[in-house]
């Protein structure tokens, strides 16, 4: 799983442009999400993911080694210590996420994970320093209100497993901070290098581990994942190249409604209501955030 809004706006702004760039970006990445929980629900989580990162790395370096000054200067950076940080906890989320697809499926999985914009409004003060106002902390409230209707916690029904996505959604959005974090001093380009080699490093040492042969069938939808996840990073960046991101973000929520159709249309998948008015309210205090951000609220 691959989520959109971690990487910086550039120069240019054709939101029109920008806002089909997006959308297209979300059903490759609620494709690849697809895959991803074809793939785990027969295969070890580690080893999909490792080979979908080989795969990621081998793109990233390509696009870094066609760049002026090639991957020494995509590799050159002054804090290698939260840039390597940050690799290892993408990584990490998108083995807990791909989890939480084989345990919980795709619809709730994506409908608990929408809160990860509300968490990185509230962790932006303590960690980037900035301010966070009243308005932003009720809308950060109503998500978490939101959330807490998903799961139903003490109503007997209570699925632990439905806690997975939730702690994806907070892995994912201390990697959103962490990358504005390293954006002061660094550029894209080196955080987007630093991402695929160190992500598909951590991966390696421990997917190896858990290696199993897989059929002819399975491999080709190997190389469909690994072609989603590349071809959806290409679109994201240039998404952000021609649009500002302030303007395109909030048509990122529509990989939840492409990823819900997927769960719904290939795996049987079902949406219970309080899973549809949680989302409701995770959606509409997202793209309120969203909103008080673009408007420096």
């Amino acid at each position: 799983m691959t989520h959109t809004g971690a990487l910086r706006p550039a120069q240019s702004n054709n939101i029109r442009l920008g806002v089909a760039l997006m959308l297209l970006t979300t059903v490759v990445f609620a494709v690849q999400d697809g895959i991803s929980r074809h793939l785990a629900g027969e295969y070890n989580v580690y080893m999909v993911v490792m080979i979908r990162y080989w795969f990621f790395a081998a793109f990233v370096i390509s696009v870094a080694a066609r760049k002026a000054g090639g991957l020494r200067a995509a590799a050159r950076t002054s804090q290698p210590v939260v840039q390597g940080f940050r690799g290892f906890l993408l990584a990490a989320e998108i083995c807990v996420m791909v989890a939480g697809f084989t345990l919980l499926g795709l619809v709730e999985s994506h409908a608990v994970f929408a809160c990860y914009p509300l968490l990185v409004a509230a962790l932006s003060g303590p960690i980037l320093g900035e301010r966070v106002g009243w308005r932003r902390w009720s809308a950060i409230a109503a998500g978490f209100v939101g959330v807490m209707i998903i799961l139903r916690p003490g109503f007997g029904v209570f699925e632990p497993a439905a806690v997975i996505p939730l702690i994806a959604s907070l892995m994912f959005a201390l990697y959103g901070l962490l990358t504005r974090y390293v954006a002061r001093r660094d550029s894209t380009a080196t955080s987007f290098f630093w991402t695929g080699t160190t992500g598909a490093i951590a991966m390696t040492a421990v997917g190896l581990f858990f290696w199993e042969p897989m059929t002819a069938t399975d491999w080709g939808w190997m190389v469909a994942l690994c072609i989603t996840g590349a071809s959806g990073h290409w679109l994201l960046i240039r998404c952000y190249e021609v649009a500002e991101a302030s303007a395109v973000q909030p048509f990122a929520y529509f990989q939840l409604v492409f990823a819900s159709l997927i769960g719904i249309a290939v795996f049987g998948e079902t949406i219970a209501p309080n899973v549809a008015l949680g989302v409701a309210i995770i959606v509409s205090a997202g793209l309120f955030t969203l909103w008080r951000e673009r408007t420096k609220g």
